[in-house]
């Protein structure tokens, strides 16, 4: 069995603004489980990266460990890529970030990966608006080792084995709303539509943005019990804000569902167009976006969609003041400035 992509391609394959086709942001063929949520996940980043007419070359990708982790193998191939240790991703992330602040960071985690072995890292990376996208593939198991509850796991859930979980479930969106990050968004790997734009969204904000992706463990944690199914999941979904990505270059109009549609600008000029689930809810609003999702958690919704967004706040480069220019491309005249300006430094901190 082969595991590579057949070259060939229909020649009339559209092409983006700098003259690529889909295939060259795709990756090998997956190894996972067939049905598994995070195949469409990876399904939807090359979707994104593809429509943002982003160079390959300009992206870094990196993981932890664990079947989400796994998953970048299996697109972006022509990327740059690190596979870290387990929940450690951010560390190396932030390294990476500040080293050369010119690429692009995805960081693909998963539910163990973040919310128990990496829960410390993450809430550090959330605090320090690190420039990111950062998508936890969360199916409230640990597929790479037969099943077990993780930390996402919800209280009376049951597992394939027929255990109930005891345990309260550590809700990422919740986490992150009260630990101050910028953006915030939820969604399930089987909506496309709704995905990729939030994606775009992610990758334009200038900062820490965090997608929570339901992602059904199709081995291990789709069964009738689970609230991680597929079943499961479109039974009790509802969309809080549904988001189209607008470039400023580009002028898109948005079919709203229901309710009023609210531009909200990013850093970098791009906007989004949000068509919300009720006319009053303000996405821009902290602590609004913590009480409606509260609210649609005691009722078992699952709100999905830009759940918050913050589109004034300075990023970890602009916290630190650091330079524009990526570290990597310093000389040494800037790097070792000499004795004299050391001196200065030293003298500042009297």
């Amino acid at each position: 069995m082969s595991y590579f992509r057949p070259p060939l391609r229909h020649p009339n394959e559209p092409k983006n603004e700098v003259g690529l086709t889909a295939q060259a942001y795709e990756g090998p063929i997956s190894t996972l489980c067939a049905g598994c949520g995070h195949d469409s996940i990876s399904a939807a980043i090359v979707q994104t990266m593809w429509g943002l007419s982003i160079p390959p070359h300009r992206i870094a990708k990196l993981s932890g460990i664990g079947c989400s982790s796994k998953s970048p193998s299996y697109f972006l191939a022509q990327s740059h890529g690190f596979n870290s240790v387990h929940g450690r991703m951010p560390s190396v992330m932030t390294g990476a970030n500040i080293s050369n602040n010119d690429l692009h960071y995805i960081g693909i985690s998963g539910d163990g990966d973040t919310a128990s072995i990496g829960m410390g890292q993450f809430a550090h990376v959330v605090r320090r608006n690190l420039n990111m996208m950062y998508v936890v593939e969360n199916n409230g198991c640990y597929g790479l080792t037969k099943g077990q509850d993780s930390a996402t796991a919800d209280e009376g859930s049951k597992s394939k084995k027929g255990r109930i979980n005891p345990f309260e479930a550590i809700d990422l969106v919740a986490l992150a709303l009260d630990l101050g990050a910028t953006f915030v968004a939820r969604s399930f790997s089987g909506d496309k539509d709704q995905l990729v734009p939030l994606m775009k969204a992610a990758m334009s904000h200038k900062g820490f943005a965090l997608i929570d992706v339901v992602s059904p463990c199709v081995t291990f944690n789709n069964h009738p019990g689970s609230t991680k199914s597929y079943d499961y999941t479109r039974q009790h979904v509802e969309a809080g804000a549904v988001v189209d990505f607008v470039p400023m270059e580009q002028e898109i109009t948005l079919d709203q569902i229901q309710g009023s549609t609210r531009k909200v600008d990013l850093h970098n000029g791009d906007s989004v167009q949000l068509s919300k689930l009720a006319a009053e809810y303000d996405p821009t609003d902290r602590n609004v976006a913590m009480r409606t999702l509260m609210e649609h958690k005691a009722e078992d919704k699952l709100l999905t969609g830009l759940i918050y967004i913050d589109p004034e706040a300075e990023d970890f480069h602009k916290m630190l003041n650091l330079t524009d220019t990526p570290l990597n491309e310093l000389g040494k005249s800037e790097l070792c400035p000499g004795s004299d300006a050391l001196q200065s430094v030293n003298q500042a901190l009297r």
